[in-house]
């Protein structure tokens, strides 16, 4: 597929596979906040990128895009859950471990540009997965009138919003599962039961 092609042309088939690649985390992400995925088999991916099992390997760096877009994708939730917890622990610790690695000149192995994504990774996972961010997003109205009258207390004027990252969106919790459906009740606990699903499949 690359034989005869120039730098431009070979850097935009490396760029397309990469939306590809982070597509794909994407994907899974939201197969997991849909409960069609357990938190086991999410960490069991996450580890396989990273590369956990074998400290000497080197991730290349549109894996480690692929690894923060998916738990920016999920963290929140994948955290909440027991199977969860150690996953996002170890690739965490994985991912700091890799930021911090120099090469023979004393320089990172991975640009500035990686180093960043994965900082803010941390940061939002030491927040409890907030994360203010400025892009609209899709909303019903009574989520427009209760955002505005939170800005409206908070006096906020920049246009910031603070979400929780990886967290699921309400409307997955009821009863139909569809956008703009009205939640669970309160105090109803959703079953958790999903999480083993797959992994007993594969005894």
């Amino acid at each position: 597929e690359t034989l005869g092609k120039n730098k431009e042309e070979l850097d935009f088939l490396l760029s397309k596979k990469k939306q590809r690649c982070l597509a794909n985390m994407k994907f899974i992400g939201h197969l997991f906040l849909r409960q069609l995925l357990s938190a086991r088999i999410i960490g069991d991916i996450m580890r396989d990128l990273a590369s956990c099992d074998n400290a000497d390997a080197i991730p290349s760096e549109h894996v480690l895009e692929c690894i923060c877009e998916l738990l920016n994708s999920i963290g929140y939730t994948l955290e909440s859950m027991p199977a969860g917890t150690e996953a996002v622990t170890q690739v965490t610790g994985r991912l700091m471990d890799l930021k911090s690695r120099k090469n023979k000149k004393g320089k990172s192995l991975y640009p500035m540009r990686i180093n960043f994504m994965i900082q803010d990774l941390l940061d939002t996972k030491k927040a409890g997965w907030q994360k203010k961010i400025f892009k609209a997003a899709a909303k019903t109205k009574d989520e427009i009138r209760e955002d505005a009258l939170k800005d409206e207390k908070a006096s906020k004027n920049d246009g910031s919003q603070v979400v929780i990252a990886g967290q699921r969106p309400a409307w997955m919790d009821s009863k139909d599962s569809t956008p703009g459906a009205k939640p669970a009740a309160a105090g109803k606990e959703a079953d958790s039961s999903w999480q083993d699903v797959l992994v007993k499949a594969r005894r």
